[in-house]
């Protein structure tokens, strides 16, 4: 059990391949159910799709056997999005849209601090583009969820929604105020969804564009007040004075 447990909540070479692993997997799965959304559900695509369901309900089963606080489980998002998942893959009548939801731990991965701290440390564009990277991420994440659901629930009802191409279009022309009116979605659920994606999506990619035009900074925590972020070439804090000493590869 320790050895399992070390694997999913230890700082060691081995926990970060597992969970670089883990994040490999969900990304595979992601891109199943995208790609077998433009054909009809086979015999041999089913199975996939049991042993999928079958992987990620043993992750959570193993993620509730060495949790110290199981009540807090039923709280997170997390895990109504692994249940979800779950449900979608091993019984297909609930909507192959729903395993889109999947993506959601795929983020909660990827915002722990072991991960955050290993990405880090082995790759120098992550450190230098953090904010981008996770700007980025958090728009991708709200693309997959919503145009997941919004293909779950109009596929079958809307003539116009007819693969997950086609509600991602919907999703991206709405998300970006571009409206071509050529696909709507019907009913008043419908109508809320596109709603959600106005609302949100758009609060999101404003987000996105700031990192990218704002001026570069580099991550360092001022020892005496607290700043984490600074100018790359800075050598005193900008809120205190306080002389901070950032490791640079000599290229700023």
């Amino acid at each position: 059990m320790e050895k399992i447990r070390s694997l999913y909540e230890d700082d060691t070479v081995a926990a970060h391949r597992f969970r670089y692993s883990v994040l490999v997997f969900d990304i595979v799965t992601i891109l199943f159910v995208i790609g077998t959304s433009f054909y009809e559900h086979t015999v041999t695509i089913e199975i996939i799709d049991a042993v999928f369901g079958v992987l990620i309900l043993t992750d959570f089963f193993i993620r509730f056997w060495i949790e110290k606080e199981k009540r807090l489980m039923a709280f997170r998002l997390a895990t109504w999005a692994d249940v979800a998942a779950v449900l979608s893959f091993l019984a297909p009548i609930t909507g192959e849209g729903v395993g889109f939801l999947r993506i959601l731990r795929t983020l909660r991965l990827l915002h722990t601090y072991q991960l955050l701290s290993r990405l880090r440390q082995d790759f120098s564009f992550f450190r230098k583009n953090e904010d981008i990277v996770l700007a980025s991420l958090n728009l991708g994440v709200f693309l997959f969820v919503m145009t997941g659901l919004i293909y779950a629930t109009q596929v079958n009802v809307n003539p116009e929604i007819r693969n997950y191409a086609d509600a991602l279009y919907f999703t991206v022309t709405t998300l970006t105020t571009t409206g071509f009116g050529d696909i709507t979605l019907t009913g008043p659920w419908g109508r809320m969804l596109s709603v959600g994606v106005m609302i949100f999506g758009v609060t999101l990619f404003l987000r996105l564009l700031q990192v990218l035009f704002r001026p570069s900074k580099v991550r360092q925590e001022c020892k005496t007040c607290g700043l984490i972020l600074h100018d790359a070439d800075a050598v005193h804090c900008k809120h205190c004075g306080e002389t901070i000493y950032i490791r640079t590869e000599g290229d700023v």
